[in-house]
């Protein structure tokens, strides 16, 4: 599904992804994990076409991924993208939210993108809050219609860069809870988190990111249980119980 080759982005003089490789199966989670300036959130925009990177190939489908190309705009459709801080139009309801790429971007009938949208709301418990608009929603509320915004484009996977960082704790949950169904309906995701709990239980893959490149990948409860990297045990040391990791 997604094929990144030896990828490489700079920023002027600051290299952020020295050389990554990972694939991404159909229906597979991968969870991204690692210190803040490790390069994860760069990847995302990267494999999206919302950064350009300096060297590699990130393959969509066995399409390449290039900002400049004309096929980028079919890329996006395909691999949709949810946010830390949300990103909704705050003049629109959460259903106009919902629809908008459907019917500016797809070009679909809004008719049918409204239905569509009446029953992704409900899919993420936001039937009863579809004519709100996002400052009369909490929070979890706001990230819950983001994530029903992606489904709407139909993408065959989607990318969460930190999707819960900007929550309260108690609303932390309701996203999350929103997240593992989509994973148990097959959902290709690839997740940047820093919930540990989640990347154990939903990720197939955990990959440990540090100074721009991949140090540490494998099954999630092989990388968070016994991680063989001194970089990615002293990274879970800050997160998990002592007893989680190993000295």
């Amino acid at each position: 599904m997604i094929e990144i080759k030896g990828v490489h982005k700079s920023f002027g003089s600051l290299s952020v992804l020295e050389g990554i490789d990972l694939k991404v199966n159909s229906g597979e989670v991968v969870c991204l994990i690692g210190p803040s300036g490790s390069g994860k959130s760069t990847l995302l925009r990267c494999i999206n076409g919302l950064e350009t990177y300096d060297r590699g190939d990130i393959l969509v489908s066995s399409e390449r991924v290039d900002r400049q190309s004309k096929t980028i705009h079919e890329v996006r459709t395909q691999v949709a993208m949810v946010f830390q801080r949300f990103n909704l139009f705050p003049h629109r309801t959460a259903l106009e939210n919902v629809m908008e790429g459907p019917v500016y971007v797809k070009k679909e009938n809004p008719q049918a993108a409204r239905e569509q949208a009446r029953a992704l709301l409900e899919k993420v418990g936001l039937a009863h809050r579809m004519d709100a608009y996002p400052d009369e929603l909490s929070g979890g509320q706001q990230q819950r219609v983001a994530i029903a915004r992606a489904l709407a484009m139909r993408p065959k996977a989607i990318l969460f860069d930190e999707p819960t960082s900007a929550l309260d704790p108690e609303l932390v949950g309701e996203v999350l809870a929103v997240m593992r169904k989509l994973a148990d309906e097959g959902m290709t995701m690839v997740v940047v988190t820093h919930e540990m709990g989640f990347a154990r239980e939903v990720a197939d893959k955990v990959c440990f990111l540090y100074g721009g490149r991949i140090i540490e990948e494998g099954p999630s409860r092989e990388v968070l249980g016994t991680p063989k990297q001194a970089r990615t045990q002293e990274f879970l040391r800050r997160l998990l119980n002592h007893s989680e990791v190993p000295a």
